[in-house]
């Protein structure tokens, strides 16, 4: 090699030169290739010395590049997209797409399945963007989003029901071992309602208990489903959630179902993705992937 292209710098020293030519600091160059900075400047001195010229004009809290320097940082960062583009050609990354969720529905819902989408479909680079804001697809990026509510959700976009939703009441057996069962017929004294966002819980004890009159001893509110699933599982009172968030822990033992009620609210989680895919073929792959985890679960 070294007689087909003559004798060559070492390659450290070449990556010093360019992230230090770019920085016009040792110490940024340092902490970008992970090194100290008194190898970036041996590194630089050597390479010096090899070349016979100075490549930088050192002051006292600066840097500046030589005329050599500057043809020779050209040269040098060109070569190097040059063996960057070479090597992404032979191991491309995969395609990123960027889903955006929200926060309940990704901790409940979409992460425990992650894992078999991930083994099946290596070519993709999932982004999950977990968020109640209504994302913008072309501002934010987001090539597809889970939604919760009713449609419609905006022109210029594809909606799909996911699932509709159902909730239930649920606890952790611990705190109905201690504080008792608040049965259709009994009460709810001396147990606390989670709440979310969405406040359900009127219209699901109009179902569950349309004859009696709950006594509450207190009500702890959360802006998040998810946070009140896990205070239930904790011990600290009732949540009401929808089925498929909490079927892992009641399928664990760690909460169970205290009524037959099931509250249909008339809203649902809904796929949303732009008319005008940038990478349609596997946003469609994406999308069928959860529609097929929906009618596996249910």
């Amino acid at each position: 090699m070294s007689e087909a292209f003559g004798r060559l710098p070492s390659l450290n020293a070449l990556r010093a030169f360019e992230a230090a030519s770019r920085h016009l600091n040792f110490r940024i160059a340092a902490e970008e290739l992970g090194v100290t900075q008194g190898a970036v400047a041996q590194q630089i001195r050597g390479l010096e010395a090899e070349l016979g010229m100075k490549l930088f004009e050192r002051h006292p809290r600066t840097l500046s590049l030589t005329e050599n320097g500057r043809r020779y940082s050209g040269s040098v960062r060109r070569a190097f997209e040059v063996l960057t583009e070479a090597t992404q050609a032979l191991r491309p990354e995969p395609l990123r797409l960027t889903i955006s969720v929200t926060p309940t529905f990704a901790s409940k819902w979409l992460i425990p399945r992650l894992p078999a989408f991930l083994a099946t479909h290596p070519d993709i680079d999932l982004r999950i963007l977990a968020t109640d804001r209504l994302s913008h697809f072309q501002a934010d990026a987001v090539d597809l989003a889970v939604r919760y509510g009713r449609p419609p959700f905006g022109g210029g976009v594809s909606v799909e029901l996911l699932f509709e939703e159902v909730q239930v009441a649920v606890a952790s057996p611990q705190l109905l071992a201690t504080a008792g069962h608040p049965g259709p017929a009994g009460t709810l004294h001396g147990h606390a309602l989670l709440h979310d966002a969405h406040n359900a819980w009127p219209q699901f004890l109009d179902q569950a208990m349309p004859k009696s009159l709950p006594s509450v001893a207190k009500n702890i509110r959360f802006n998040q489903t998810a946070l009140a699933i896990d205070a239930a599982v904790a011990g600290q009172g009732l949540a009401l959630a929808h089925t498929d968030f909490v079927a892992p822990d009641v399928a664990a033992g760690r909460l169970v179902r205290l009524f037959d009620t099931e509250l249909r609210t008339g809203a649902g989680f809904y796929i949303v993705s732009p008319r005008r895919q940038r990478h349609a073929g596997q946003v469609a792959n994406v999308r069928a992937w959860l529609l097929q985890e929906t009618r596996f679960t249910g």
